[in-house]
């Protein structure tokens, strides 16, 4: 089989990939279906990405975040958890934007859409980003409350983290255009400015069924917490709005004010586009996950002018570290070319300290099976070796990107700045894959410990019977590696194309350019 070929089919089979990413997309942004579309159409209210267009400077991009979450968990209720959040530039200034969807399930708040809101608040606050808020929701969905109420990373982290930021001087906005009940009217009630619709707002901590239930008090919703009555008795609105246009344009206006954007900390230099066509990367991705894709290759296609400076090039050569740029902003690249030496973790370290002392923000593409085993290895110190990765890695106080492009696996997927470590933003492409072994190990560990314990007894198994045995293991570690259930359960921040990679890491690079620069103290390296 001839390269051309080779290449062709790996693109064949990554179109069925992205296939499958528009069809969620697509059903995410469908809504709570046609009948409930049309009810909140009637009421004069606009879809919820109708509202986040409004708001928007026209012809800017939106970075849509999570837009997978919850895909599958709960019935009847799409990818999206409910909710829409993601990057925008409003009024100039790039913000962070959190929307309810009422179309589905009325808004409400399930543990996957606390879990949205809690980590879009964790990118604003990394990125210093204000937060816009548009409240249209029912509340909590009470049969979840185990994953609603109770934890850290819940309910109530999100009053937490609106306080910690407003207290920092991140503005927060909010805008309630329907309803906001019970500890949900806390949201609004926690923002630096509230901004109000006439006849279509409601905010209380106990509704009109709740208060007669309570006390006996029949009460209308508008008396009880309506738009003029929080505007004109209460105080805690403090703008009213005749209708969404009205309201978004107000908000637009109060982010006008919100002060000085603070000027980038970096040069950025003129963008240039890949010299190598970045559409070729789909037939560079492997098709068979057994196989690995050629990393090298896939990255010149996605830095600028396809320069790649690379860093002791010949030293720990299954991790590439080097120098490079995204449409103009610098960065300094960790990518995998196969499993993780001794000398790929020294030279890590090395290099991760290299960005910190020049304030460089670190890119993670991850496409690594682990850390080498075996006796050689380890008398060769490779546990010091991978704990000094880990070491600059998480010390690090530069920005930090995780891009999982093919398996990431075990102790390879935590020092590639896997999620426990934080990174400002991590995606993954479809075809990644991300676990604690590989489907194959995991199948052939449990059957060695299943055949050690039927040794013991004295039995034995048949071919036939392992294989019976690992191929159920197999397919479970398959499932759980998907890069759509990692989407569905928010432990990453998105599936993206590789075609938009660079467009969503240049959003994120300017936002991150405005940040102050914070000074990395690196925990003790052991020798």
């Amino acid at each position: 089989m001839n390269e051309a070929s080779d290449a062709e089919q790996n693109a064949a089979a990554y179109r069925i990939l992205l296939e499958a990413l528009a069809r969620r997309r697509a059903q995410a942004r469908g809504g709570g279906g046609a009948r409930v579309l049309a009810k909140h159409r009637e009421r004069g209210k606009l879809f919820v990405r109708e509202r986040i267009d409004a708001l928007l400077d026209p012809g800017s991009p939106f970075l849509e975040l999570a837009q997978l979450a919850g895909d599958g968990q709960h019935e009847g209720v799409p990818p999206g958890a409910g909710m829409v959040t993601g990057i925008g530039q409003v009024s100039g200034r790039q913000c962070m934007i959190i929307a309810n969807d009422a179309t589905v399930k009325g808004g409400t708040y399930f543990g996957i859409t606390c879990k949205k809101h809690v980590r879009a608040q964790e990118i604003a606050w990394m990125h210093r980003l204000p937060c816009i808020t548009l409240v249209d929701s029912g509340g909590a969905f009470l049969p979840d409350q185990a994953k609603i109420f109770p934890d850290a990373g819940q309910f109530g982290s999100i009053f937490y983290q609106q306080v910690r930021m407003s207290a920092e001087g991140i503005g927060q906005i909010a805008v309630v255009m329907g309803a906001c009940t019970a500890g949900g009217a806390y949201i609004p009630a926690l923002a630096d400015e509230l901004v109000i619709v006439r006849g279509q707002g409601f905010m209380y901590l106990g509704g009109p069924q709740l208060t007669q239930a309570a006390t006996g008090e029949q009460v209308d919703p508008e008396t009880l917490g309506g738009a003029l009555m929080h505007s004109r008795t209460s105080g805690v609105s403090d703008h009213l709005a005749a209708d969404d246009v009205d309201a978004l344009a107000i908000t637009r206006r109060l982010v006008s004010h919100l002060g000085d954007w603070p000027a980038r900390r970096w040069q950025i230099a003129p963008p240039r586009s890949p010299r190598l066509d970045p559409n070729e990367i789909y037939g560079l991705i492997s098709r068979d996950a057994r196989h690995p894709s050629e990393n090298r290759e896939i990255l010149l296609r996605l830095v600028d002018d396809s320069d790649f400076d690379e860093f002791k090039p010949l030293y720990g050569d299954t991790l590439m570290c080097g120098f490079a740029r995204i449409n103009g902003f610098r960065v300094g690249v960790l990518a995998n070319r196969g499993v993780l030496f001794t000398e790929s973790g020294n030279k890590a370290a090395h290099f991760i300290d290299l960005c910190c002392k020049r304030d460089i923000p670190l890119l993670f593409l991850a496409d690594v099976t682990g850390f080498m085993v075996g006796r050689e290895v380890e008398q060769q110190g490779i546990a010091k070796a991978g704990a000094r990765f880990i070491t600059a890695m998480a010390s690090a106080n530069v920005p930090k990107y995780t891009v999982i492009t093919g398996g990431s696996y075990g102790a390879g997927y935590l020092a590639m700045c896997g999620r426990a470590f934080r990174p400002h933003a991590i995606f993954m492409w479809p075809n990644a894959r991300a676990a604690i072994m590989g489907p194959e190990q995991a199948a052939t560990t449990l059957a060695l410990v299943r055949e050690q314990i039927l040794a013991r007894g004295g039995e034995q198994w048949s071919d036939a019977e392992r294989e019976a045995f690992k191929q159920p293991i197999r397919d479970e570690y398959e499932r759980f590696a998907d890069a759509f259930n990692f989407a569905s359960n928010l432990w990453v921040d998105g599936v993206i194309d590789p075609l938009e990679t660079r467009q969503t890491l240049t959003l994120l690079l300017d936002a991150a350019a405005r940040t102050p620069r914070e000074e990395t103290r690196f925990g003790v390296f052991r020798m």
